[in-house]
């Protein structure tokens, strides 16, 4: 049985607390998106699914490599290396700002991948049109997120809680405007969505800024880096580091954002159905997810301390907290299924579509809260090659391969659909828990085995 401690669970969840509250936001924000799109027309709000399929792997992936960060100045914070995390947050400065660059330049090229598929010509137009604006964000994002991630090593996740406030103020308002056409500007649908998104991070990486400058936090570390120059040696570790949790992050995206790509000809009611399911399972999330950034950190402070069996307290009690979470994620979702469904679209297929793939959606809570606690806990100790091999083979062969399977062939059963995918995602996420719990205790064993000798000599 997993111990439980209530000293690792306040700190864990006062830690969590406030990162739930960002995560939550962030996530609210492309909601609104759907939601106002959803309302604007059904075309608009299939061409921010598809969409997604192409901007939400690339963000997250430069978000992935960038989360090296917090591991890194979670451990020197825990062994008080001050001069270090302002090194190192410059550092990926420099690297988030040449990511954004290339990113930009490869969204550039969006048309090639979509002249591919068999989608209808007024949804792709859409589609390179909210594509074309949103790219403009990334390089204010890139800021955003080496300054979240610093705060976050410090173990001051207040800033990213009230940072997203900010971004929500202006998203709203942002996505009326440019939707609709208010104000004197045009009424671009959909597409008025990508320029919110890019406001919305300018906003808020000026914020954060604001905020870095003026806290109490970060006041021992308000002094020059070592070097103002891009150091090789420590871009590399970021990048040997982050590459790993980049490629994790985008094998898991990409199986979900993936799927509006191969059922687009299936029609937009099935795109629309996929969509509504997919967005409040990234909101349910979430939770789980704000517990293992939590962990993230916490595990890097006490590695940074060497203290080993307050690490392996810190880490079971994630995982039974993000069980307890699960389960009442799981009751409310079966309970309330087609009133979410009915908050995104008034579409009657929709709904009905939407609300039986939120029955599947609630099974795999169980799976998703164990393997993301269990990937962020190795994260901070900074071993990221073994999630990124797990999360491969489960995410794409078994996950993404068997979906399509039960979802596009009769080698099975008759053609599911988007039901089929989804039972594929369960199928996967299941195979990552169970491995990455596998490779979490045999980490946590060979600590402890290294700990006892270096204590015998």
């Amino acid at each position: 049985m997993l111990p439980f401690s209530r000293f690792e669970a306040r700190t864990i969840l006062k830690l969590s607390g406030p990162i739930v509250l960002a995560q939550l936001t962030q996530t609210l924000m492309y909601f609104v998106d759907t939601v106002m799109a959803g309302r604007y027309s059904a075309m608009d709000m299939a061409a921010i699914a598809v969409a997604s399929g192409l901007w939400l792997p690339v963000v997250l992936t430069m978000q992935g490599l960038l989360l090296a960060l917090t591991p890194i100045i979670a451990q020197f914070y825990g062994s008080k290396q001050t001069q270090d995390v302002s090194h190192f947050t410059l550092q990926g400065l420099y690297l988030g700002l040449l990511l954004a660059a290339i990113l930009f330049v490869l969204m550039l090229f969006a048309d090639i991948p979509l002249a591919k598929l068999n989608m209808d010509a007024a949804l792709r137009e859409k589609t390179l049109e909210y594509l074309y604006y949103v790219s403009f964000g990334l390089f204010p994002a890139a800021g955003y997120m080496v300054m979240r991630n610093l705060f976050e090593g410090l173990g001051n996740t207040k800033a990213s809680m009230w940072i997203a406030f900010v971004g929500i103020l202006v998203n709203i308002p942002a996505n009326y405007i440019f939707i609709y056409g208010k104000f004197g500007m045009p009424a671009l649908g959909g597409a008025g969505c990508g320029v919110a998104t890019s406001l919305v991070f300018c906003a808020m990486f000026i914020a954060m800024l604001i905020y870095g400058y003026t806290s109490r936090s970060t006041r021992p570390y308000r002094h020059w880096p070592k070097t103002l120059w891009l150091s090789v040696k420590d871009q590399w570790q970021i990048i040997r580091i982050g590459t790993p949790i980049a490629c994790s992050i985008f094998f898991e995206v990409t199986l979900f954002a993936c799927i509006p790509l191969v059922i687009v000809h299936l029609g937009p009611i099935m795109v629309a159905g996929h969509q509504v399911a997919h967005n409040y399972s990234a909101i349910v999330f979430m939770l789980p997810l704000s517990l293992g950034l939590a962990a993230t950190i916490r595990v890097g402070h006490l590695v940074g301390q060497n203290n080993l069996q307050e690490l392996k307290k810190a880490i079971s009690t994630a995982i039974i907290l993000s069980m307890a979470m699960s389960i009442g994620t799981v009751i409310f979702t079966l309970l309330f299924r087609s009133q979410v469904a009915s908050l995104y679209t008034s579409d009657v297929e929709v709904i009905a579509l939407a609300s039986s793939l939120l029955i599947l959606a609630a099974i795999y809570q169980f799976s998703d809260a164990i393997q993301v606690v269990a990937a962020c806990a190795l994260r901070g100790m900074k071993i990221t090659k073994p999630v990124f091999f797990i999360t491969l083979i489960a995410y794409w062969p078994i996950g993404f391969g068997f979906g399509a399977v039960l979802g596009l062939t009769n080698w099975l059963v008759e053609p599911m659909g988007a039901h089929g995918f989804w039972i594929g995602i369960i199928v996967g996420l299941t195979v990552a828990a169970i491995a990455l719990a596998i490779i979490l205790r045999k980490q946590l064993n060979r600590m402890e085995h290294a700990h006892l000798k270096g204590a015998a000599t």
